[in-house]
C-alpha cells in the first residue's frame, strides 16, 4: 500500500461524522416542563407583538422613515430568531425528541447565531440614528436617508451571513468519535465543537471571533455613541431640551440593556469562573427569547410616534362604523 493510500485509509477509519446528536437540556431540574410552557407563551406573545409592529409600520405612512426602517428590521429579526429557536426547543423537550440529525443540528446552530448577531448590529444602527439626530439635527435628513440605512442593514446581513456560514462550516471538518451528548438546550457552537476528537483550536478562535463580533464591538460602538450624545447634550443650556432629546434615546437604551446584559453576564461568568450548566442554559435561553418579546412592547409604549400611529390607524378603521351608526 503506497503512502497516499495509507493516509486515505487512516483518515477514513478515524474521521467520524455522526448521524445524530443528543441534546441534554436541563439536568435534574424539577418541574422543568413549566419552564418550557413559559417559553411557549413567550413565543406566542413574541409573534403577536412583532407581527403587529410590522403590520403598523407597513400600513401607517408616517412611519415610513429611516428610523422605523431599522425598527422594522429589528422586529423581523426578532420574529425570525424566536422562530428559529423556540418551536424546535419545545418539540425537543416537551415531546422528548432529543436526537437531532447532524445537518439539522448545524442549520439550527447557524440560524440562532445569525439572528442573534443581526439583532446586535441592528441596535448599533439604531445608536447611529440617535447620534446623528442629536449631534447633527440640521443635517439629519441629509445623512440618515432610506438608502443609507438600507445599505447599512444589508451590509450587516451579508457580513453576518458569511461569518456564521464560516463558523458553522468549520464544524464539518471535525471528527466526533466520542460522546454525542450536547450539553445545551440547542445546538450551541461551543458545546458541539468541544465534543470533537481532533484539533479544535480553529473552532475555538472562531468562537472568540463571534463573541467579539456579536457582543464586544457592538457594545463598544454603542458606548462611544452615547459618550458623543451626552457630550452634545451637556452643551445644551436648557434642562428641558436636554431631557426632551434624551427621551428619544430611552427606548434604544432599554433595548440595549435587555439584549446585552444577560449575554454579557453569562459569557463573563463562563470565562471567569465555573457556572452550572442549568444556570448557563437558563440565562442563555432568556437572552435569546426575552428581548424579542419586549422589543415591540418597548417601542409601542415608549415611542410617541408608534403610539400615535396605532391610535390613528384604529380611528381610521372605526370611522366608517361610526358614520353608519
Amino acid at each position: 500500500m503506497d503512502l497516499d493510500a495509507k493516509v486515505t485509509f487512516v483518515f477514513n477509519t478515524t474521521f467520524v461524522r455522526p448521524a445524530k446528536f443528543f441534546l441534554s437540556g436541563f439536568s435534574n431540574m424539577p418541574n422543568v416542563k413549566y419552564y418550557y410552557v413559559f417559553l411557549c407563551f413567550v413565543y406566542i406573545i413574541t409573534v403577536l407583538g412583532n407581527v403587529f409592529l410590522l403590520f403598523i409600520i407597513c400600513l401607517v405612512k408616517t412611519l415610513h422613515t429611516p428610523k422605523y426602517l431599522i425598527v422594522f428590521n429589528l422586529a423581523l429579526i426578532d420574529l425570525c430568531g424566536s422562530t428559529a429557536l423556540i418551536p424546535k426547543l419545545l418539540d425537543t423537550f416537551l415531546f422528548n425528541r432529543r436526537y437531532i440529525v447532524y445537518r439539522a443540528c448545524l442549520s439550527y446552530m447557524f440560524f440562532v447565531a445569525f439572528f442573534a448577531g443581526l439583532q446586535s448590529w441592528t441596535l448599533v444602527t439604531m445608536a447611529y440614528d440617535r447620534l446623528i439626530a442629536i449631534c447633527f439635527p440640521l443635517r439629519y435628513h441629509c445623512i440618515v436617508t432610506k438608502n443609507a440605512i438600507v445599505l447599512m442593514l444589508l451590509f450587516a446581513w451579508l457580513f453576518l451571513l458569511s461569518l456564521m456560514a464560516l463558523i458553522v462550516g468549520l464544524i464539518d471538518r471535525l471528527s466526533f468519535c466520542g460522546s454525542l451528548v450536547v450539553q445545551s438546550f440547542f445546538c450551541d457552537h461551543a458545546p458541539v465543537y468541544r465534543l470533537a476528537c481532533n484539533n479544535t483550536s480553529l473552532n475555538n478562535i472562531m468562537a472568540y471571533v463571534a463573541l467579539i463580533t456579536i457582543i464586544c464591538i457592538p457594545l463598544i460602538l454603542i458606548f462611544l455613541t452615547y459618550v458623543c450624545i451626552f457630550t452634545a447634550l451637556s452643551r445644551i443650556a436648557s434642562r428641558e431640551e436636554r431631557l426632551r432629546a434624551l427621551k428619544t434615546c430611552t427606548s434604544h437604551m432599554i433595548l440595549v440593556t435587555i439584549f446585552f446584559l444577560p449575554l454579557l453576564a453569562t459569557n463573563i461568568a463562563a470565562v471567569a469562573s465555573y457556572i452550572h450548566p442549568n444556570t448557563r442554559m437558563i440565562n442563555s435561553s432568556l437572552a435569546h427569547t426575552i428581548p424579542a418579546l419586549l422589543n415591540p412592547i418597548v417601542y409601542s409604549l415608549k415611542t410617541g410616534e408608534v403610539l400615535n400611529a396605532i391610535k390613528t390607524f384604529f380611528k381610521r378603521k372605526s370611522a366608517p362604523v361610526q358614520e353608519n351608526s
